[in-house]
């Protein structure tokens, strides 16, 4: 039971008009004769394929800067490449089932391969369409040549010789997408493997140079690492922008643990001037966010020892935040590098006091500390521990007693003083 689908117009009126169908063997004939005279312009395009190579190579030389360089380069594997897309191409005008796949494969292996050479995506799809419209154009030219009068069958064609060219630019777009990121992924892990080498101190020598054009610097250089540390994953980047000064020039290699920056402090090759210091701005970092500035080395090669003293820095910043540069804190860095030397000088020192009552040895440990800080006024401790400068005296030589040294011999302050940096930063 046939449907008669009624317009509008003829709804308003009341009236259903008639259809006028397309008589179906008509279009038969005509696609069918259009078929004819698209596979006999496509049999002379194949007689004549090295021609159409040549002047789709010169189209592109005339009219896509990038592909002029690349035809410089290597004027034949650029020749070869066209003429291999044409032919396939032309081969799928007169066998589209058969020649598919090959067609598709041929293409997706441009867009993967030119994305790896680096030639811009829209300058690739501009020669697709460039070869597209060459195609189109020789058909005509052969069939006006031969039968004009055909001329006019090539229009039922037309809109499926460009959806083969719409089609093919999506495979080579798709393809040269995929290409890249895999490439940015293999440059992103080689930067990785390279910075960590940096960072371990496992780089040979011969791959320095790749290791600077990989993180973007100069091999020659003044640096130092920055290691990061502490607080929720979603303060990473707040809390590498508190390590390091804006504008300054760093990579950043993330660890299991600790994330490290090797930031470029000294002018390099490039003769910028160096930057703020990492660490010596007034910017805080977030409670529970650990910084360690460890001391500037010269060059990549040295990166590794770089990052030993930020570890270093790193081991004596306390646990409940804050940031430590390696050459502000020497003494305890030596006591950090060398920890059972310094539980023995603690031990040796302090031993009779640490073993006192938890009240009383903390209150003369207090003491002790802030005489130290204070520069040994026992005014300004007594200030600062809210007692009288007498009550700060009799703590202090009561820790004489108990240690057996003077605070009035130099050599004897310097050693309660380690001891005390040791107890400190040796938390176990």
């Amino acid at each position: 039971m046939q449907h008669a689908v009624r317009s509008r117009a003829a709804i308003r009126t009341g009236l259903t008009p008639v259809p006028r169908p397309r008589t179906p063997s008509v279009a038969s004939l005509m696609d069918a004769d259009a078929l004819r005279v698209l596979h006999r312009g496509a049999r002379a395009l194949l007689d004549d394929l090295p021609d159409l190579a040549d002047r789709l190579v010169a189209l592109l030389q005339e009219q896509e800067p990038a592909y002029r360089a690349a035809i410089t380069k290597d004027p034949t594997a650029t020749w070869q490449e066209v003429h291999r897309s044409l032919r396939h191409s032309v081969a799928s005008l007169l066998d589209p089932r058969g020649a598919r796949d090959a067609a598709r494969r041929c293409s997706w292996r441009i867009g993967a391969t030119r994305a790896e050479q680096g030639l811009p995506l829209d300058a690739l799809l501009h020669a697709f369409r460039l070869g597209g419209s060459l195609v189109w154009q020789r058909l005509i030219e052969e069939t006006s040549r031969n039968a004009p009068e055909d001329v006019r069958l090539l229009v039922h064609v037309a809109a499926d010789v460009w959806n083969f060219v719409d089609e093919h630019c999506t495979i080579v777009a798709d393809a040269y997408r995929q290409a890249e990121w895999q490439l940015a992924r293999r440059r992103e892990n080689r930067a990785r493997l390279l910075a960590a080498g940096l960072l371990d101190g496992t780089s040979r020598i011969a791959d320095l140079p790749e290791a600077a054009q990989a993180l973007g610097l100069p091999e020659q250089g003044r640096y130092v690492v920055v290691a990061v540390t502490g607080g929720r994953p979603a303060r990473s980047d707040a809390a590498r922008a508190a390590a390091v000064a804006p504008g300054a020039r760093v990579h950043w290699h993330a660890g299991a643990e600790v994330d490290y920056g090797i930031v470029l402090v000294g002018a390099g090759d490039d003769g910028l001037p160096a930057p703020e210091e990492p660490g010596s701005g007034p910017r805080a970092p977030f409670p529970g966010v650990r910084i360690g500035v460890g001391s500037p080395v010269d060059g990549l090669a040295s990166v590794g020892d770089a990052r030993r003293h930020a570890d270093t820095a790193l081991d004596i910043c306390p646990e409940a935040g804050g940031t430590v540069r390696l050459t502000d804190h020497l003494p305890a860095a030596l006591l950090v590098s060398s920890p059972e030397l310094g539980r023995a000088l603690a031990e040796k020192v302090l031993g009779p006091l640490l073993r006192l009552e938890p009240a009383d040895r903390e209150v003369l440990l207090d003491t002790l500390t802030t005489w130290l800080d204070c520069d040994g006024s026992a005014q300004r401790a007594g200030e600062r521990l809210y007692c009288h400068r007498n009550t700060v005296l009799n703590r202090l030589r009561r820790c004489e007693q108990l240690t057996g040294r003077s605070l009035a011999r130099p050599a004897d302050v310097v050693e309660m003083s380690l001891a005390l940096t040791a107890r400190r930063v040796l938390h176990d």
